[in-house]
């Protein structure tokens, strides 16, 4: 799978070869609740094909009517959201606010040679001039998915945050084909070859490193999400004593609670204080009951995107529901 910014990008590549007129929205900026991110973004050919999303569907509607009306010959800046009747015709959320810059595609818009950076794992910024149309790529990356001050936009197009999963089972092909969903660079550390033969995801790096080799070679940082998935001690503990010490933004472990209180006995053996050990999330993910290997990826990847939105899903108490309220009403 990949992120829904990748195929945009690999649609609006494929149509400007082909000689298709194309026009390129991003979301530049938005104000109270908006249904997609600044950077997120949407394509659509002169055939009203398009990919990607920068709402629920209604101003993807009205931006197919706008632009089989009139393609805009450079770019231009619209705003979706400001009264309250736009509100309710295009069902933005109360109070929300889009600002969108159109682009008309053409060959000198670079998106192949962005694209070219992204697909070999590098991030890359564009910069779009809105008085002529004329775009380059940048040297320097922004912290920012989007800057736009009016005159020029900066998007920055790639992975920005990085996972590492130490473990190339069945669990892990769920885990990576997640996360390269919502766009992390993914690495598997797999020194066992038996596993390694069997791996099938596309789009991730592979190595037989040992996993406290690995932890150390990636240069760990706020950006990265560290998984161990191994259930084998003698490869998952390895991560797990230098991925503590580093400044990981995330480091979980599957197992039973039973075997994350026995993993953090054995951890302590190793230097870490118990600020370190309480920054490990075991059992790792939310409990959703999980018992498969998509569930379990699911919880996983779902408590990592609370975490970087912001938000700590607190359990508090679980309780089973009764079997009749789990049953969809088709059974």
């Amino acid at each position: 799978m990949d992120s829904v910014n990748l195929e945009v990008l690999r649609r609006a590549a494929a149509w400007i070869e082909a000689g298709i007129p194309a026009t390129l929205a991003t979301v530049v900026d938005t104000w109270g609740s908006s249904p997609r991110p600044r950077g997120a973004l949407l394509a659509i050919n002169a055939d009203g094909q398009l990919v990607g999303s920068v709402s629920g569907g209604c101003i993807e509607d009205d931006l197919l009517l706008r632009l089989r009306d009139a393609r805009p010959k450079l770019p231009e800046v619209v705003t979706y959201g400001v009264t309250a009747e736009q509100t309710r015709r295009f069902g933005l959320p109360c109070g929300g606010t889009l600002h969108l810059v159109l682009e008309p595609l053409h060959a000198g818009s670079l998106i192949a040679e962005a694209l070219a950076e992204v697909e070999r794992g590098a991030l890359v910024a564009r910069r779009l001039h809105l008085a002529d149309g004329r775009a380059e790529l940048l040297a320097e990356v922004p912290d920012a998915a989007v800057v736009f001050d009016g005159v020029t936009l900066v998007a920055t197009f790639g992975p920005r945050w990085r996972m590492l999963i130490i473990g190339a089972g069945q669990l892990a092909h769920y885990l990576a084909s997640f996360a390269l969903a919502l766009d992390y660079q993914v690495t598997i550390c797999e020194p066992r070859e038996e596993y390694r033969d069997s791996w099938r995801v596309p789009g991730v790096t592979l190595s037989p490193a040992m996993p406290d080799d690995m932890v150390l070679a990636m240069r760990v940082d706020r950006r990265t999400v560290i998984v161990a998935v191994t259930h084998d001690p003698k490869l998952d503990d390895l991560a797990l004593i230098d991925a503590l010490k580093a400044d990981a933004f995330y480091v979980g472990a599957i197992g039973s609670a039973a075997n994350a209180r026995a993993r953090r006995g054995r951890l302590q053996q190793f230097d870490l204080d118990e600020a370190a050990l309480d920054r490990l999330h075991g059992p790792v993910g939310l409990p959703l009951g999980s018992k498969t290997p998509p569930e379990i990826a699911l919880a996983i990847l779902a408590d990592v995107t609370a975490r970087r939105n912001g938000i700590e899903l607190v359990a508090g108490t679980a309780r089973a529901l009764p079997p009749s309220s789990c049953e969809m009403p088709w059974a």
